[in-house]
């Protein structure tokens, strides 16, 4: 049992560094164009230098809606860290880890609605670019969606034990 909660600590700990990781870099699509290679994120456009994403009046609510979830996203997976933490030395068996299975799987949902609204209003529409396909934080993103998943099931699953 203490091995699989050792597990579990540093799972939830590599997501939520992938999620820092993920909101904060700026390669969520990356293309080239005539002098190299351009990525763009959730903030910035990247080619040598950075600059302020350039982003359409339609557009600019959906993209302000995925920089609120992925900031979400985080806060609710190292609340439900610190929750584990809790927990794990106060609370007697049976009882433990209902909160943190409950805000890791709020987490998850922050991850899908962020990570989706992207997909279905940024792909493939890079300016200056052409062959534009998904970055690392992309993946990352997708990656963390995935875990906070399996962390918050078997968090749930743990409350018994």
């Amino acid at each position: 049992m203490l091995v699989l909660l050792a597990g579990i600590f540093v799972v939830h700990i590599a997501t939520v560094i992938m999620l820092f990781v993920s909101t904060i870099a700026n390669v969520w699509m990356v293309g080239s164009y005539n002098f190299g290679t351009i990525s763009t994120g959730l903030w910035l456009l990247c080619n040598k230098t950075c600059t302020q994403l350039p982003v359409s009046s339609q557009d600019e609510a959906s993209l302000k809606a995925v920089q609120a979830f992925m900031i979400l996203s985080i806060i609710f997976s190292v609340v439900a860290l610190v929750l584990f933490i809790v927990q794990l030395f106060t609370l007697e068996k049976g009882k433990r880890f209902y909160m943190t299975g409950a805000v890791m799987l709020v987490c998850w949902m922050c991850i899908l609605i962020a990570v989706s609204t992207y997909t279905a209003r940024f792909t493939g529409t890079m300016v200056y670019s052409t062959n534009p396909h998904h970055g690392y934080c992309f993946i990352l993103a997708w990656i963390c969606f995935c875990f906070s998943f399996i962390i918050g099931i078997l968090y749930l699953v743990l409350r018994k034990k």
